[in-house]
């Protein structure tokens, strides 16, 4: 029986709504980062990146929904792209009529 929706499916439906916050947390991440470390910034210089990565401008509760949906985000992406990759690449080596696998 086939499913309603296939991994495909799924991670084309999902990932426009992912893109962003995900987007938005890995650029202000990386941006915190490098100002920190790199470029000398103080913490309390960059902290406006930290509070747009972690989603502080939401509130409390609207913080932990946007931290749980962007790990719960990353996975699913992960999830379905690798069943999708594995999907086109083989992991097993194919056998011949007349081959053996050793």
């Amino acid at each position: 029986m086939k499913t309603l929706f296939n991994s495909r499916q799924f991670h084309k439906a999902l990932a426009p709504w992912i893109f962003l916050p995900l987007f938005i947390s890995s650029i202000t991440g990386l941006l915190y980062r490098v100002s920190k470390d790199l470029l000398g910034y103080s913490r309390e210089q960059v902290h406006w990146l930290m509070s747009l990565h972690e989603g502080e401008w939401l509130g409390d509760y609207g913080e932990l929904i946007y931290v749980i949906f962007n790990s719960l985000g990353v996975l699913w992406m992960l999830v379905t792209g690798f069943q999708m990759f594995s999907k086109t690449i083989s992991f097993t080596k194919k056998v011949t009529k007349g081959e053996s696998k050793g």
